[in-house]
């Protein structure tokens, strides 16, 4: 999630924001390394990492066991995991999608734990008065989403289970500030979109959900880190998910006051952030062998329409 949601930013910026806080954050590791002690690089989007951050309750936590922690803000999921890949962050969360991007590449990742289903996060989307009344209407249509991300895997499923193959509806890949505008000027029939992108469309726009995950596709989102991260600082990775999950907690308690704090983060109206916490499931859980099937699926399927160059063993990405 980021400030703006509205806001579209080119590969290349991504890269770049990448690449500068990837030397910022290397710059920082080998001042520690010669200090002596540990430190906890975190990378992170807006979102439930931003809430941690203003707290200090991690900080406080790490404290005595002289772990120090820094922070680095990133404006996408995939510059998080290339940052991770040269060295430069421990810790950071993510949606499904990027870790199969990201293990493709050759990344060292190893997933630290997940969130629990989500699946009412992410849904296909059509105008208030669209004639379009079921998936099979579909068939034909001119469907906006981000090409490899977690509503790619999410539509293709979605049209399985209707008798429809993934043929049958008009690609079109848009970014999501992109797709917004399309979908608003009636260039593309529906959207498949994620909160908290899906919200603002449902207030703002009116827009009608036609089907979201729900029996069909999990949505988990993941926190992340390196094997050797993983190998060398178990304490920390399980002090960082207990804080994690302390603040949904309170959340999952406060949804009222969570949603004004998460809406001062993400730049948006409370009232778009209250619609994503009421159908947000809250937690974190540590990722079992069923859960890596899970992901299995995704690659498999981003395997086969061709969106990564190699079949994956999500074995090799199995918690330390």
């Amino acid at each position: 999630m980021t400030s703006s949601p509205f806001s579209s930013s080119t590969r290349r910026q991504f890269v770049v924001a990448g690449l500068a806080a990837a030397a910022t954050l290397g710059a920082g590791r080998a001042a520690w390394a010669q200090s002596g002690r540990r430190t906890l690089r975190i990378g992170y989007q807006k979102g439930w990492l931003s809430i941690l951050k203003q707290r200090g309750t991690l900080e406080q936590r790490l404290a005595p066991l002289g772990v120090q922690v820094t922070w680095a803000e990133f404006t996408a999921g995939p510059v998080q995991l290339e940052a991770l890949n040269v060295g430069s962050i421990d810790f950071g969360n993510v949606g499904e999608a990027p870790p199969i991007f990201a293990q493709a590449a050759g990344a060292p990742l190893v997933y630290a734990g997940a969130s629990v289903p989500r699946p009412a996060l992410e849904a296909v989307v059509v105008p208030q008065h669209s004639p379009i009344r079921t998936v099979v209407d579909l068939r034909g249509r001119r469907v906006a989403y981000n090409k490899g991300s977690n509503v790619h895997y999410f539509l293709v499923k979605l049209l399985e289970q209707h008798g429809l193959r993934y043929g049958d509806v008009q690609s079109v890949f848009l970014a999501p500030a992109d797709a917004r505008a399309a979908f608003e000027r009636g260039a593309v029939d529906a959207w498949a979109i994620w909160d908290p992108f899906l919200a603002a469309a449902q207030h703002t726009l009116g827009a009608r959900v036609l089907a979201d995950a729900t029996g069909v596709v999990n949505n988990r989102g993941y926190y992340f880190t390196s094997r050797h991260f993983a190998t060398q600082n178990a304490d920390v990775l399980r002090i960082a998910i207990e804080e994690v999950n302390a603040i949904e907690a309170w959340a999952g308690q406060h949804r009222d006051a969570a949603a004004q704090e998460l809406a001062a983060v993400l730049g948006l109206e409370p009232a778009i952030t209250a619609l994503h916490l009421q159908r947000s499931p809250l937690g974190v859980v540590p990722v079992t062998p069923e859960i890596l099937a899970e992901q299995q699926s995704i690659a498999d399927t981003f395997f086969d329409l061709k969106l990564i160059p190699k079949k994956l063993d999500l074995r090799q990405a199995a918690p330390v």
